[in-house]
């Protein structure tokens, strides 16, 4: 059985009230006829009908109070600090370099000179030139990457010809000279490459580099034409000739670029006559 609620306990009252009164005041005067009040049993019905109405309103907006179940904040596991002194992990191939070596930013030994390594440093090899006479290695770890000769260092695992043939780009040159503009006329299965010299200056000039892709032996191959030149014998008309037959479906193409001792100019574009 439902308990009674505070909101009917108070209703209950009221009325009780209010019937005692209507009751005590019959038996003290006689009751005058309704029609000669005004108001008459519609007012007290008002009266009742008002005090209910402030009774419920201050039931309604009262406060209710809610519970709130908090949630406890979840502990965090602490991680793991790698340890400074471990030896980093590598998913390349290593290879061991028994003496001091210099480490150039191309496959060659033109090329401008990067970083060297001590003598039984431990490296990770990234690939190799496409003769396989250069590898390009880098740190255990690392990302810097630099090109030596293929027999200064020694493959802990597997064999040179496996490598993967890769390129890289050449540092920029932080000095003011540019690459020549060359021109290159065919004679039969020979094509000379000519330009103007380039001013550089005696602490810096090194020679041009040619970046060509050719037919010969029916087979298209990449070939690098260095032209190395002194400060006195950079000047006036500079020329390369290069073989480029007939017998391959792709175009033949070549850029030239100049060279410092301490960087590169930007790859010039040569128009590669048909054959």
């Amino acid at each position: 059985m439902n308990k009674p609620t505070l909101l009917s306990k108070t209703c209950s009252a009221l009325i009780a009230a209010l019937l005692f009164v209507v009751s005590a005041s019959s038996c003290s005067a006689p009751r005058p006829d309704s029609s000669s009040i005004p108001g008459g049993s519609v007012a007290a019905a008002q009266v009742v009908t008002r005090l209910v109405t402030q009774q419920v309103t201050q039931e309604v907006t009262r406060i209710v109070e809610v519970p709130v179940t908090v949630t406890p904040t979840p502990t965090l596991t602490p991680t793991s600090t790698p340890d400074p002194n471990a030896t980093p992990s590598s998913t390349l191939p290593l290879a061991f370099l028994p003496e001091y070596t210099d480490c150039r930013y191309g496959p060659a030994a033109y090329f401008v000179y990067k970083t060297s390594f001590p003598a039984g440093q431990q490296v990770e090899v990234v690939g190799r030139s496409e003769n396989a006479d250069w590898i390009n290695i880098e740190e255990v770890g690392g990302w810097n990457s630099c090109w030596i000769p293929a027999g200064q260092a020694q493959l802990q695992s597997g064999r040179l010809e496996d490598l993967p043939f890769v390129e890289t780009l050449l540092p920029k040159s932080e000095y003011e000279f540019g690459s020549p503009s060359a021109i290159a006329r065919r004679n039969g299965d020979e094509v000379t490459v000519s330009w103007e010299a380039v001013f550089m200056s005696a602490d810096e000039v090194q020679g041009y580099l040619i970046n060509a892709y050719v037919c010969q032996g029916g087979q298209f191959i990449h070939l690098s034409v260095f032209v190395g030149v002194t400060y006195a014998q950079n000047t006036g008309t500079l020329t390369a000739t290069i073989t480029d037959e007939a017998g391959c479906t792709e175009p033949s193409k070549a850029h030239i670029v100049s060279m410092g001792r301490r960087g590169f100019a930007e790859w010039e574009k040569i128009f590669w006559p048909v054959r």
